[in-house]
């Protein structure tokens, strides 16, 4: 019976290890890459479930390949931020949303953080710089 008992927890420690290695390697914080981004507007709830307007809020959508969760509301990739780098200008924003076309290189910003960096008439800026942060 003990046996079993040590395999059991034997068990749990492995399956442990394994997701946090899996989730450890869905972003690395402080670890720049290069990318380009797009924006997006209008209202609605977040991937993250939460509510944003995109046309006066300050956030990023991110690759779905970033997400380690099926439910996108309990992933941990919500509790982080992502600088921007682009042309002299840098910005700090939340994640609180699916990019559901992106690629991974590739971040979707709201309306006014898009501005912030660049005119909206380009639409797609590429040479950025992105890096996982604490918020």
């Amino acid at each position: 019976m003990q046996s079993d008992s040590v395999k059991m927890f034997i068990g749990k420690v492995l399956v442990f290890c394994v997701l946090l290695v899996a989730l450890s390697e869905a972003i690395t914080l402080n670890k720049p890459f290069r990318g380009h981004f797009t924006y997006y507007n209008g209202p609605a709830k977040g991937a993250c479930g939460e509510y944003l307007d995109a046309s006066r809020d300050m956030a990023v959508a991110v690759s779905r390949e970033w997400f380690t969760r099926q439910n996108p509301n309990n992933d941990p990739i919500c509790n982080y931020c992502v600088r921007v780098d682009y042309k002299g200008k840098s910005i700090k924003l939340p994640i609180n949303n699916m990019c559901g076309g992106c690629p991974k290189n590739h971040m979707d910003l709201t309306f006014p953080a898009f501005k912030a960096l660049e005119d909206p008439v380009v639409g797609d800026a590429h040479g950025a710089t992105f890096t996982f942060v604490n918020c």
